[in-house]
């Protein structure tokens, strides 16, 4: 029978993923990793569009650590903007129903380092602008999740014109750009660090 030391840890020590008796539930920074990172995927959270709905793509890829072997626990975060290039600000990323794109989604990678979304291309979201999906990378040895950018490298007129990729290095450009492998799939694999590292992006406010 649980005596009252069991209530105070249950009440301070919720399980990963439920709220806290604040309301507050973990985040993916305080539980990723080879702790708790099981409990964040979701049914459905790969798929921002049902797979094979006209106009889908896929995006996938392989994490990578500095050894360049596949990581199996990590977990990738995307956020991006619709066909058109409008920023989306709709809820039902937790509970898919089906129709409502709602920019987010959320995919484990599997034992291989392996992920895989099903979204629509984004459209750029301004002119003189390529378009691109934020990638989110929780990971082992993280304490805090990385930013990166995948851009498509079927853009070309685009992608030689954004302003940003401008300001990358030319020899590390290219570990931005997803690569289209036809039938509307694309690979970008991330490396975490070594030769070949994808660029990763700090934002101005978030501290490290």
């Amino acid at each position: 029978m649980p005596d009252d030391r069991d209530q105070i840890i249950a009440e301070h020590h919720p399980a990963a993923g439920e709220p806290a008796a604040s309301g507050f539930a973990q985040t993916p920074s305080q539980t990723v990793g080879p702790f708790f990172g099981y409990a964040l995927p979701y049914a459905d959270g790969p798929s921002l569009v049902p797979p094979r709905t006209p106009g889908s793509i896929r995006l996938h890829g392989t994490v990578l650590d500095g050894a360049g072997d596949p990581v199996p626990d990590a977990l990738i975060e995307l956020w991006q903007a619709d066909a058109d290039g409008r920023p989306v600000a709709v809820r039902g990323s937790l509970a898919r129903d089906g129709f409502t794109f709602t920019g987010f989604g959320r995919a484990a990678v599997d034992g291989g380092g392996h992920y895989s979304f099903s979204t629509l291309k984004p459209g750029p979201g301004r002119a003189g602008r390529a378009p691109f999906v934020l990638i989110t990378v929780f990971a082992r040895g993280l304490l805090h999740h990385l930013f990166t950018r995948a851009y498509f490298d079927d853009e070309i007129g685009l992608n030689g014109i954004d302003p940003f990729l401008a300001s990358v290095e030319e020899d590390r450009r290219s570990t931005l750009l997803a690569h289209h492998e036809g039938g509307g799939s694309y690979r970008f694999d991330i490396r975490l660090q070594g030769d070949g590292e994808t660029v990763f992006l700090q934002y101005p406010g978030i501290a490290r």
